[in-house]
Order: C-alpha cells, then structure tokens, then sequence
C-alpha cells in the first residue's frame, strides 16, 4: 500500500493484521472491523474539510470523480483495497469513506476448521458438493465470510481443472493453479469504458472454462450466470447475498427481474441450474463467522423453494428433509451422533 496516496494513521490500520474494512466518519471517529469485530480507533485524519480532499485524491488515483456533481463513488485502489466515499450533501454530516480490504491469500479449509469456523463434519458435506461438482451458492449477510470460504472451497478444485474467475472487484484469494480472473470496471469520469458482469460472464464462456465463479450475483449478470450452468459448467458456484438459504429463492427471482426475466422462469432456470445453497453468519454480538445450514434448491410448482438438507448446531450437524437429495448427489453418510470426549486432566 506504498503507492496509496493517504497519511500514515489510516495506512497503519489498512495494513493492521486481520483489519477487513476500514470506516471514516468523521475527523474523530474512524472504526475498523476484522477478527476482533467492530471497535472504534484513537485515530485523527484531519477536519472535514481534509476528509473531503482525502477522498477526491483518492477517487482520482483510482480514476474517478467525486465531487458535488458526482458525490459518491465506488473504487478500487492500489493494494488490493475498495474504496466508497460519499460526501454532503448526500452524507448530512461529512464525507464518509468506507475501505474494503481484499483479503491477499486466502484461508484453506483445513484452517476455517482449525478456527472453528467449520467443524469437520461440515468440511466433509461442503467437500462433498465440491468434488460431487454440484452448482451452488454461497449465501449469508454483507461481512458474513462468503468469500473466505468460497476462496477456501477453490482450493479443492483439482489441479486439472481451469477455473474462470468473475468479480466485480478482485477479492477471492485463492491459490487454485489454473484459475485465470475477470474483473469488471467501471466507467471513466467521462462515462466511458465500462464493462460490467454481464459481459464478463459472456465473456467467460469463451475460455473454455470447467468451472465458472461469479464472486457476487448482485444484477442483471444473473440471467447470464444461470444460462452458463445449464450448458454443461457443472462445479461452478458464486456468492449471493441473503439472510437466510429461504432467501435465496427471492432474491434470485429479484435480480432475475432486472434482466427482464419473470418469476417463473427464474425459477425453472435456477432449479435446472442450481443444486444447493450452503449459507454463513456471523454470530450475534460476536466477530465469530460459520457456516449455519446447507439447503438444497427445488422447484415447488411455479416457484423455487430452498429446503434444509443439513442444519449445523452446537451439538453437531442435523439432517433436514433434503438431507436425501444432496446425499444421493455428494455421497454424503449420516453425521455420527457427537460423543463427549473424557474429561481433562486438571
């Protein structure tokens, strides 16, 4: 991050260990999150005024305007960080910048495990998905852990096997030996040379892919995505934002929406598309990120229905009603009974 045009306290934070995102809000109310959660720093960048220049040097350095005729901007800086500032009068009181920082190696699965992110008997299910090369989707809230373990579950994509990889900003870290990127970009501050996820998913189908992953399926590229799966990409996977694996259905048939595609045909795309949806959250009052369900994606009438299949708990792992369907596809065995180790030695 030596190339980033910002004062000393913010690159220290930027750089901090474990720091994903860092908050501006004002001269003295600067917040960092990571694994210790959200806490507020002792760290002074200046007046508003400062702020506000801090931004614009920024946006421009990543080849955007912010200014009163363009207040908000979304960028990617030098460094592997994401940038989104939005200054007065859409931010009433101040600039607020928002900073991204992309994870540069990723976490295998065996280490979610070891952190207790994933128990092993969930690591067994999800590698199940993986080398059964069934389409899924990761799912959880903003900040839930979606890309650490799709980053982890590349990891077990076989050396063999060419990865394309979609995102709107580079974030997967994953250490795949074929897995070549497409990242989007936006348009210059003349509104010109954007090219978003869509293109990039067309795009993608012309390099002779074996897996095809969208980072985020948050648009229109959703139509484009779900039309790569029905031709034979079978693996492929991406992240979808959503509170709940139930969620998945509506939200699927939302941005499906903005492609000009109606309900039902969502539904019979992403049924034929899509097998499971394997959901993460971050505990309450907690940093701590886990995966909490797998659900399986069936077609209910008209209309697309995401079904239990495993249910993670403290005590271990549940099977839900679709416990048959994902097994029959993953080959996946009942989940032993959790047995109380003995006690230890004081």
């Amino acid at each position: 991050m030596s190339e980033l045009a910002a004062p000393a306290p913010l690159l220290a934070l930027l750089r901090a260990e474990g720091v994903s995102d860092v908050l501006v809000n004002g001269p003295d109310a600067v917040w960092v999150d990571g694994l210790e959660g959200l806490r507020r720093m002792a760290v002074h960048l200046g007046d508003a005024n400062q702020i506000r220049a801090l931004a614009t040097r920024l946006a421009a350095q990543g080849g955007q305007r912010l200014d009163d005729a363009c207040p908000a901007v979304d960028v990617n800086l030098p460094g592997g960080l994401r940038l989104h500032a939005v200054l007065p009068p859409i931010a009433s009181g101040g600039p607020l910048l928002s900073f991204r920082v992309l994870r540069r190696q990723g976490l295998s699965l065996e280490r979610l495990v070891q952190s207790g992110a994933i128990s092993h008997e969930v690591s067994e299910l999800i590698t199940g998905l993986v080398k059964a090369r069934v389409n899924f989707l990761v799912s959880g809230a903003t900040g839930a852990g979606k890309t650490t373990l799709l980053a982890a579950l590349l990891g077990l994509v076989g050396a063999e096997e060419r990865i394309v990889l979609i995102e709107e900003a580079a974030e997967i870290a994953t250490a795949h030996p074929h897995c070549v990127r497409l990242e989007a970009r936006t348009a210059n501050s003349e509104g010109k040379g954007a090219f978003d996820l869509t293109s990039l998913v067309r795009q993608a189908l012309r390099m002779r892919p074996d897996r095809i992953v969208v980072g985020e399926c948050r648009g229109a590229e959703v139509r484009e995505l779900l039309t790569a799966l029905n031709t034979g990409h079978e693996g492929s996977c991406g992240t979808i934002h959503a509170n709940s694996p139930t969620d998945v259905p509506a939200r699927l048939a939302a941005l499906g929406s903005l492609a000009g595609l109606d309900r039902a045909t969502v539904a019979a795309q992403a049924d034929a598309a899509l097998a499971a949806v394997v959901h993460v959250a971050r505990d309450r009052g907690s940093p701590r990120r886990r995966v909490t369900e797998i659900a399986a994606l069936e077609l209910c009438g008209d209309d697309l229905v995401a079904r239990p299949a495993a249910s993670v708990t403290d005590d271990g792992v549940a099977p839900g009603p679709s416990w048959n369907r994902l097994a029959h596809l993953c080959r996946w065995r009942l989940p032993q009974p959790t047995r109380p180790g003995p006690e230890p030695d004081l």
